[in-house]
């Protein structure tokens, strides 16, 4: 079983580790697997800093770099990927999602569902990231659009967050999608969080393909200080 972190963010977006200081933290707290995600935003976002088509060569080439280190140094597999970010004037018309294996950038300025279309195209396993239901109250980020429009996004999304650190996303578990756990993190704090064991190869295609698919995967709280937490099937 690989234990994996499959929603991090770095300084390359909004967070406040590099990515080696994040391949170091994973590294030594001994996770096989690694997805960077950083966000790739609509041009007309306010968001600070995110990936787009003229920063991916220097992103893409970062990660390449890391990977080499990670493995040699901690057996670290690194996954590059984005966090497809739809802002949206109205934000119950948000949402965001992960694009896990990817090889080159996509953007949203045509929308999510063109963004994850494209995703698809690129054989990247995609993620419904903090899918809030129009029933959840939430004072950060009103990301409800694939909740509240499920049959459009359900053929382009392969998983969905049930725990978001510590958040948990009952509808997904009610409507009996295939699910995964992430730490969504953006500093050392949150490593600390439900994570997600996978019962595969430790090779990114066979990563991408088995979150792909419906295999099953098992969630479990983890924590720095008590490493041998429960484990949960999910």
């Amino acid at each position: 079983m690989l234990l994996c972190e499959l929603h991090a963010h770095t300084t390359w977006s909004d967070g406040h580790l590099t990515l080696s200081e994040l391949v170091d933290l994973y590294g030594r707290n001994s996770f096989d697997v690694l997805c960077i995600t950083d966000h790739s935003a609509r041009l007309d976002d306010p968001m600070p800093t995110a990936v787009d088509r003229w920063t991916w060569p220097a992103y893409a080439a970062a990660i390449r770099s890391e990977t080499e280190r990670a493995r040699e140094e901690y057996d670290l597999l690194l996954v590059p990927g984005l966090e497809l970010t739809d802002n949206c004037e109205i934000p119950e018309d948000s949402a965001h999602a992960l694009a896990l294996g990817l090889e080159e950038h996509i953007g949203v300025d045509d929308g999510i569902v063109r963004a994850l279309e494209t995703a698809n195209d690129l054989h990247a396993a995609v993620v419904a990231a903090h899918p809030y239901s129009p029933d959840d109250m939430t004072s950060l980020r009103a990301t409800r659009r694939i909740a509240r429009e499920l049959e459009t996004f359900r053929p382009l999304v392969h998983r969905y967050e049930l725990f978001n650190r510590d958040e948990v996303f009952a509808w997904v578990a009610a409507a009996g999608l295939p699910s995964i756990a992430s730490g969504d993190v953006h500093s050392a704090k949150h490593l600390s969080s439900w994570k997600t064991l996978l019962p595969c190869e430790k090779d990114a295609g066979a990563v991408v393909d088995y979150l792909r698919s419906w295999g099953r995967v098992c969630l479990m709280p983890y924590a720095v200080d008590q490493r041998e937490a429960v484990s949960l099937a999910a």
